[in-house]
């Protein structure tokens, strides 16, 4: 449909208070105003806003929500306004920076046998969270799984975040990208991550597929891109979306090497070196030598067992016995040893810093 406008309607006791102050202050364009001898009802428009004035009105003045690049240029600099109508005018930043809270460590262990029973989201996704308390908010670790494939029900959307990963545990999912090219298969042990703001769609997931998922912060803004279809035409493989590269890291093209913590060997996603260090993903598994007790420098130390069982012993713990579907996530400092694992032993490890100091017994 066409020629269609939708107007917010605000009161007012005297008008001719309210057009300077809509028009001059808040930089809106009067549009209409009527009757002309005494002059009762005015429209403005600007901002995304459609405004209709009306003396009589019997409606509450409101609040309006004025996002701009550069506030302080915006009104002389004020954040809060009162209009001669009584409308409260807030002004606020159009994109605020993402807010890292301060991690609020603690020692975590999240065992899938105990956990309670698996949470429908949008979508009919299940989920399990794996870090509870999200460590003060700094990151979100979900389980999603979903039962019955096809085509998912998305669009193109992007997330304000500082650092976000996906990584496929079983099945297979169809991606598309920003400037990445054309849709491609996520395959169970591979992973991408999703650098901030880069526009991005789900298009298809196989049956009972389940992934990973990482967030940093654990609360952050998901904006639909209404304007935006993917696959878009310019493909930039090295373009950085706020200093970070987008990556598609897949299991079968990765190099093995000893991993920190002796007994293991790992294999890098490339994740650390292409996010200028925010964060690190590897793959680890053991390899047939004695391990040592350990304790690290990382701000966050995520991991989840992905095949086999291990056991973690911790400084000051009972020994806790490990299996496919375990999470945990140790603190810096905290001395703890990876202990009687298992021959398929697969863990996936995130680390933010990617790259921190490792410390051995």
């Amino acid at each position: 449909m066409s020629n269609i406008n939708a107007e917010i309607l605000l009161p007012t006791q005297e008008l001719r208070d309210d057009i300077p102050f809509y028009t001059k202050v808040l930089g809106l364009r009067m549009d209409m105003i009527y009757p002309a001898d005494s002059p009762t009802v005015a429209v403005f428009s600007g901002h995304g806003l459609r405004l209709r004035i009306d003396r009589d009105a019997q409606t509450h003045p409101g609040k309006i929500r004025i996002l701009c690049e550069d506030p302080d240029r915006f009104a002389d600099g004020a954040r809060v306004l009162t209009a001669p109508n009584g409308t409260i005018i807030e002004i606020d930043v159009l994109n605020p920076p993402v807010v890292m809270p301060n991690t609020q460590h603690s020692f975590v262990i999240r065992r899938l046998a105990d956990q309670a029973p698996w949470i429908i989201g949008r979508a009919g996704m299940h989920y399990r969270d794996l870090i509870p308390d999200r460590l003060g908010g700094s990151i979100i670790a979900s389980h999603i799984r979903i039962p019955d494939g096809g085509p998912v029900p998305d669009t193109v959307h992007y997330h304000t975040v500082g650092f976000q990963l996906i990584f496929c545990y079983r099945g297979w999912v169809d991606l598309v990208y920003e400037d990445q090219g054309e849709p491609f298969r996520l395959y169970a042990g591979n992973c991408v991550i999703q650098p901030p703001e880069i526009r991005h769609r789900v298009l298809y997931a196989s049956d009972n597929i389940e992934v990973i998922e990482i967030g940093v912060p654990a609360e952050h803004v998901t904006t639909i891109d209404h304007s935006m279809e993917l696959p878009n035409k310019t493909v930039n493989a090295e373009r950085q979306f706020q200093g970070q590269k987008f990556v598609h890291h897949k299991a079968d093209e990765a190099d093995w090497t000893n991993f920190r913590i002796p007994g293991f060997k790992s294999r890098d996603t490339t994740i650390a070196h292409n996010t200028q260090n925010v964060a690190g993903v590897q793959v680890i598994r053991p390899n047939s030598t004695p391990t040592r007790e350990s304790w690290h420098s990382s701000d966050i130390l995520f991991s989840f067992v992905m095949e086999g069982t291990m056991t973690l012993e911790g400084q000051g713990k009972a020994p806790f016995d490990l299996s496919a579907g375990d999470a945990f996530v140790i603190p810096p400092n905290m001395k703890t040893t990876y202990a009687k694992a298992s021959t398929d032993l697969e863990l996936l490890e995130v680390s933010l810093p990617g790259a921190f100091e490792t410390n051995l017994s």
